[in-house]
């Protein structure tokens, strides 16, 4: 049986991957190379705890040149589905499809483009996947979100974001970090922190220095709540943090009737409320709307 490592190994450095493909990087696809595979490797291990990659599929959205696909395949994965628009990196991934017969392939699309509930719903083991991504940094926000709307099919995510999307991912109730975001991926996951990586290990060097997040999928929500509800109390909320949740919420309809009905002082701000507050808000909206 052919050792992949050893197959890995050999192939060209990512710089002359990137060279015969003609693969610049292009700001208007959000793209940052990270080259250096020593990189890419730690990155792909923070996946590999626990319950890890091992045996299941791993979706990678982004893969550029593949110095993190390398570092995947390397891995215990089952399969590594690698999802990349750009059709030169398409081409620059080929040879990745020839080392590592039947455990990789490419989705061209964009991402952001893809039904997400479809796509987890095709994965085989058993249901449930891990992705990984060096996030391009404008549509990390957006795809997070996407993923945290089907915890039931993702066992894990090892996710690079610019610090600043980080740290409100991971801030805590009273911090300045705290969020909308900070409440809806916490509801479902538990985050920390795997490392940061500065600019210059990229190419071309963004203006910030990113982060790397492990995201473990909880065997159940933090507390109940009904994502829609949840969605709409957050957005209320955050929109205008800097108000009382008795004037924040007042877009919901009857916001002292609400507050009370989650035990939440209405003089409060957004910010202070843990994300268990907000489930119990959310638990109240569709207890009032349900006839």
């Amino acid at each position: 049986m052919r050792d992949p490592t050893s197959a890995l190994d050999a192939l060209p450095p990512l710089r002359d991957v990137i060279a015969a493909a003609g693969l610049d990087a292009r700001k208007s696809l959000g793209q940052h190379f990270l080259l250096d595979l020593n990189l890419t490797r730690r990155i792909a291990k923070l996946a590999e705890g626990r319950d890890g990659v091992a045996g299941r599929t791993v979706i990678e959205v982004g893969p550029g040149p593949g110095g993190l696909t390398r570092g995947l395949l390397a891995g215990p994965a089952a399969r590594v589905i690698a999802i990349e628009r750009d059709s030169r990196a398409v081409q620059a991934l080929q040879p990745l499809i020839e080392v590592c017969p039947g455990r990789f392939s490419i989705i061209e699309a964009d991402a952001l483009t893809i039904d997400p509930g479809k796509l987890l719903d095709e994965v085989g083991d058993d249901g449930r996947c891990w992705i990984a991504s060096n996030l391009p940094y404008n549509i990390s926000t957006q795809l997070t979100v996407q993923w945290a709307e089907r915890p039931e099919r993702i066992a894990g995510m090892v996710l690079m974001y610019q610090k600043e999307v980080a740290d409100r991912l991971t801030a805590r109730p009273g911090s300045k970090d705290y969020g909308r975001l900070s409440v809806l991926a916490q509801w479902r996951f538990s985050i920390h922190k795997g490392f940061d990586i500065g600019p210059r290990a990229f190419t071309p060097p963004p203006k910030v220095t990113s982060t790397v997040l492990v995201f473990e999928t909880r065997p159940e929500p933090l507390a109940p709540a009904d994502l829609k509800a949840l969605s709409t109390v957050t957005a209320a909320a955050f929109g205008q943090r800097r108000k009382m949740l008795r004037q924040s919420l007042k877009a919901l309809g009857e916001a002292e009737g609400l507050l009370a009905a989650a035990d939440i002082d209405p003089t409060r701000r957004a910010e202070t409320v843990p994300v268990e507050g907000f489930c119990a808000l959310a638990r109240a909206l569709t207890a009032r709307n349900t006839p």
